[in-house]
């Protein structure tokens, strides 16, 4: 499955990256999953997204929690919890 990640302000400043288009295994189908994912990158990936930190997400633009399922061509997007403008 191909989706579409989206990382703000300082989740983006830590990884370095605004955005990126993924390939998923068929084993990551909640948003949660994406997140494990990610920190399985390890280094800034896995200290930024770790479990336990304050983190926002959303999917296809509406806040959701980690057991929200992805499909294909979704966004999925990363921030902390409180954004400046």
């Amino acid at each position: 499955m191909k989706i579409q990640l989206k990382f703000f302000a300082s989740v983006r400043e830590a990884l370095g990256v605004a955005d990126e288009t993924v390939t998923l295994p068929e084993s990551i189908v909640t948003v949660g999953d994406v997140r494990g994912w990610l920190r399985a990158r390890g280094g800034m990936w896995a200290e930024t997204l770790a479990e336990g930190r304050a983190l926002r997400m959303a999917c296809n633009h509406v806040m959701t929690d980690p057991r929200t399922r992805i499909t294909e061509g979704c966004e999925v997007a990363f921030f902390p919890p409180v954004t400046g403008g």
